[in-house]
């Protein structure tokens, strides 16, 4: 079945998925697009051909959509979130749902009980974490007992770790550190700057007590697009341990056993079919598989469209929520946190909110 959502806001992360209703017209319908000019609108329709429209009224007048994806900037987020929600209207809406504590908490007071919302949160969908979260929840490596994460910032990382050691809403008691070192900084989200030169980069460590298990968090500035600084994760388990796509286990009292997780991707060398990823595998069987194959797409991209897809089975009571707000408001609670003990140098204890339940 096509998911269709209609978009709020004509940015960077709505042509995201504009580009990928593109791509797959057969998976995934953009039915409208909300922007805040008729000249933007103009610009929207014009590039990718879907009707634009001043407001959500006129938008659900003219098509009901299985939900709306709202990606507006943060301090217009939650107002968004609630203006949707109003309407009766399911909402994926764009990380974080809103910049602050207490933004959280009012949102949440404003449309927690509705459960109409969802938030686009990707990283445990990209292959690679997929392909791991499905070795964790099988207990290759025993009881997850910690994850480290030297990749993405704040809110992301915190959800691979919360996801891979399935704490929940635990408490956490939160201990960061910020230091800075000369790096060069060559790639940035404009593309490349053609500039070698050392800067100063903070580098933000912290760690997570969750009362039993540990998250470690590590991250340097704009290493989302820096080629000098690699991404690992590890997650330690009871039995073993996977780092990156290397999983060492206990298979006996006196056997410890090493394998890989191998990906299939076609296009490479003297490979004639379509640069893709088929699936990804482990001691010989398939632990995850492309659910877009042959659309030829990046690991981000597979994940955000498989979100999408998600978001509209869920909406349309066909499937499970894939991220719902509470598991956004903990995340970013956590993040909150390690920014405020980073810059006080103290530790700070996250409470129990009232989207804990």
């Amino acid at each position: 079945m096509t998911t269709t959502f209609g978009a709020i806001g004509s940015g960077r992360r709505t042509r995201f998925f504009l580009r990928l209703a593109a791509a797959m017209p057969d998976r995934l319908r953009v039915g409208g697009v909300v922007t805040r000019s008729a000249e933007r609108g103009d610009e929207v329709t014009a590039e990718w051909g879907v009707p634009a429209f001043r407001s959500i009224d006129e938008l659900l007048r003219h098509e009901r959509p299985d939900y709306l994806a709202a990606a507006v900037p943060w301090a217009a987020m939650p107002d968004a979130i609630r203006e949707v929600a109003g309407h009766g209207i399911p909402v994926l809406a764009e990380t974080p749902p809103a910049p602050d504590l207490a933004g959280l908490r009012s949102l949440w007071r404003d449309v927690g009980a509705t459960g109409l919302v969802q938030v686009a949160e990707q990283y445990l969908l990209m292959p690679g974490h997929a392909a791991r979260l499905a070795l964790v929840r099988e207990g290759v490596i025993g009881e997850p007992t910690s994850v480290q994460v030297s990749s993405t910032h704040l809110y992301h990382a915190v959800s691979l770790i919360r996801g891979l050691l399935g704490v929940g809403f635990d408490a956490a008691e939160v201990r960061a550190g910020a230091f800075e070192a000369p790096l060069a900084n060559p790639l940035g989200f404009g593309g490349w700057t053609g500039d070698d030169t050392p800067q100063r980069l903070t580098t933000t460590i912290a760690t997570l007590d969750f009362g039993g298990t540990m998250g470690l968090y590590d991250f340097t500035d704009n290493q989302w697009w820096n080629p000098l600084r690699m991404r690992r994760i590890v997650v330690r388990g009871s039995i073993g341990e996977l780092v990156d796509d290397r999983v060492i286990r206990l298979v006996d009292p006196t056997t410890p056993v090493e394998s890989a997780l191998i990906r299939r991707d076609t296009g490479v060398d003297l490979s004639l079919e379509l640069r893709d990823l088929k699936h990804i595998s482990f001691d010989g069987r398939v632990v995850y598989r492309n659910p877009f194959e042959g659309a030829s797409r990046s690991d981000d991209d597979i994940a955000v469209a498989d979100l999408l897809e998600r978001t509209g089975a869920w909406a349309r009571q066909e499937g499970p929520p894939p991220y719902p707000l509470a598991e956004a408001c903990q995340d970013h609670l956590i993040s909150l946190a390690v920014q405020e003990s980073a810059k006080t140098g103290g530790p700070v204890t996250t409470g129990k909110e009232a989207w804990a339940g």
